[in-house]
């Protein structure tokens, strides 16, 4: 995928939340309550008139019943090869960690994986209820150090540390260094 302006990612990112509610026959309503996200405020991202942060994304995705990286699945370039030009990159305006997604789209395996760069002193809290769905993912650092707290329990994690955890609860992850750190998460999908 070529690199798009946020603006442009905003109106797909918007456009793929509002088919995806749709295609669960869900009115903005109910996915504000399934969500916990303001109902203006996911009529604004659908417009592509907001900026939303992974934590948000985080509480929409679990609202509609679906992993974060469904939303940057670039189901135009399906099939068993993902190119790294080709592969959907978004930044998070708040934390400003990038994400890429590097698995191949539309081929039905159920294993995604991502890539990701934390800046120094960056942090996201993921806590959005996931009583619906349980994902068994792994972290594995690449660069740097990362502290990630599951279940009230800090892990710190060093270059070459890999975290296997089922994430069913709220998720904070931290670059407690001074440099960016780098990792990947390995995570099996059902949808």
């Amino acid at each position: 995928m070529e690199m798009m302006d946020d603006l442009e990612l905003d109106q797909r990112l918007g456009a793929r939340i509002k088919a995806l509610r749709q295609s669960r026959s869900l009115t903005l309503d109910m996915l504000a309550e399934r969500s916990g996200v303001s109902r203006a405020m996911i009529s604004r991202v659908e417009r592509g008139e907001s900026s939303p942060t992974a934590a948000l994304l985080d509480r929409v995705c679990a609202g509609l019943g679906i992993v974060l990286s469904v939303l940057f699945r670039d189901e135009g370039h399906a099939g068993p090869l993902a190119r790294r030009a080709d592969q959907p990159v978004w930044t998070d305006p708040a934390s400003g960690y990038v994400r890429r997604n590097v698995s191949p789209a539309g081929t039905g395996s159920g294993i995604e994986i991502v890539d990701v760069e934390m800046p120094a002193g960056g942090r996201v809290l993921l806590d959005a209820p996931r009583s619906a769905h349980r994902l068994d993912q792994q972290v594995w650092v690449l660069a740097g150090e990362m502290v990630v707290t599951l279940g009230g329990i800090e892990h710190r994690l060093a270059a070459g540390d890999c975290l296997q955890m089922l994430l069913d609860g709220p998720i904070a992850y931290h670059n407690p260094g001074s440099v960016p750190a780098r990792y990947a998460v390995v995570l099996t999908t059902s949808g």
